[in-house]
C-alpha cells in the first residue's frame, strides 16, 4: 500500500502533517547526499595535494642542508584564500624549520622605528622558511586605503621597498611574492558564509565589512603596487583564487619551482595552470586593458 492509499484513512489535518514530515525527510536526504558529495570532493582534493606536500618536505630538507633561507609573502584581498593555502603548504613540514608570521597592529614604539625593522626581526635563519600572512606590503595595500599611514609614509615605502628586497635576495634569501586574486562576487560569497557559519565568524573583522565598499580603492593600490614593485629581482606572481583548491595546488607548484632541489618526482605535473597563475607583468597588462575598455580597473 503506497502513501496515497494510507492518506484516505487519515483526517485532513493528519494528512497535512504526514505530507510535511515526508517533505522534511526528503529535504534532509538531499542535504545528506549533498554533504556526502562535498566530503568526497574535499577528500579527493586533499589527496591531490599530498604529492606536492611531500615535495615541500624535500625542499625544506634541501634548504636545511644548504643553509639557504626562504621568505614567502602571501598577499591579497580579504577572504582571498591566503590562510588556507598557508595551512596546506605547512601541513607536513618540519615545524622546527618554518615559521608563519602574521604581525598585528604596530605598537607606538614600533611606529617610531624604521618601517621594515619589525619585519627584519622575523627574517629566517639559515635553513628556515618564513611565511608572511600579510607582510610589509600592508603599507602598499591596507594602510593607504584605510588611512593607517600618511601619504609621505606610503611614498617612502614605495621608494624604498625594491631596494630592501634586493638586499634580501643578495643575502641568500629566496623571496617569493604571491598575490591571491579573488573576484568581488566570490569575496562577497565568502564574507556571507563567515557571517552565518559559527566556525568562521571569528574571521570576519570590521576591515572585512568595508572591503566590498572599498573594492575600487583596493584595486587602484594593487595596480600601483604591481607597477612599482614588480621586477626581475623580486617579481610578483598572481594566484587566481576563486577556486581554493586550484589556488593551493598551483601556489605549491610556484614555491617548489623556485628552487632546484634533489629528488624531485619527475612523474608529477610541474607546470602551473595558466588560468590560475599569472605573472605580475601580465596582470599589469590585463589591468591596463580593462581600464582602457571600461574607463577604470575592474579586477
Amino acid at each position: 500500500m503506497d502513501l496515497t492509499e494510507h492518506l484516505e484513512y487519515l483526517s485532513p489535518e493528519e494528512q497535512l502533517n504526514l505530507r510535511n514530515e515526508v517533505d522534511t525527510l526528503r529535504d534532509e536526504l538531499k542535504r545528506m547526499h549533498k554533504s556526502e558529495k562535498r566530503a568526497v570532493r574535499k577528500n579527493r582534493e586533499e589527496q591531490e595535494l599530498k604529492p606536492y606536500q611531500a615535495e615541500l618536505i624535500k625542499l625544506q630538507r634541501h634548504l636545511e642542508e644548504t643553509g639557504k633561507k626562504m621568505v614567502i609573502l602571501f598577499e591579497g584581498r580579504d577572504a582571498a584564500g591566503k590562510g588556507g593555502t598557508i595551512r596546506r603548504v605547512t601541513r607536513y613540514m618540519n615545524e622546527k624549520h618554518y615559521r608563519v608570521v602574521a604581525l598585528g597592529k604596530p605598537t607606538e614604539m614600533q611606529r617610531t622605528r624604521w618601517y621594515f625593522q619589525r619585519y627584519v626581526e622575523q627574517l629566517p635563519r639559515g635553513g628556515e622558511v618564513v611565511l608572511f600572512d600579510r607582510s610589509w606590503y600592508n603599507r602598499a595595500m591596507v594602510e593607504p586605503v584605510f588611512g593607517f599611514c600618511t601619504p609621505q609614509e606610503y611614498d617612502n615605502f614605495m621608494a624604498g621597498v625594491t631596494g630592501y628586497e634586493a638586499d634580501l635576495v643578495r643575502s641568500n634569501i629566496v623571496l617569493i611574492k604571491l598575490y591571491f586574486s579573488v573576484t568581488k562576487e566570490e569575496q562577497a560569497r565568502r564574507f556571507e558564509r563567515r557571517k552565518t557559519d559559527p566556525l568562521r565568524q571569528w574571521k570576519l573583522s570590521e576591515v572585512d565589512v568595508q572591503a566590498q565598499e572599498r573594492w575600487d580603492d583596493f584595486t587602484n593600490v594593487k595596480y600601483e603596487m604591481l607597477r612599482r614593485t614588480h621586477n626581475s629581482c623580486a617579481p610578483w606572481t598572481i594566484i587566481r583564487s576563486n577556486s581554493k583548491h586550484l589556488a593551493r595546488l598551483n601556489a605549491m607548484k610556484v614555491i617548489l619551482n623556485s628552487v632546484d632541489y634533489a629528488g624531485r618526482d619527475t612523474r608529477l605535473d610541474w607546470v602551473p595552470d595558466d588560468d590560475v597563475v599569472v605573472s605580475g607583468a601580465r596582470e599589469l597588462e590585463l589591468m591596463e586593458a580593462q581600464r582602457l575598455a571600461d574607463g577604470k580597473f575592474t579586477a
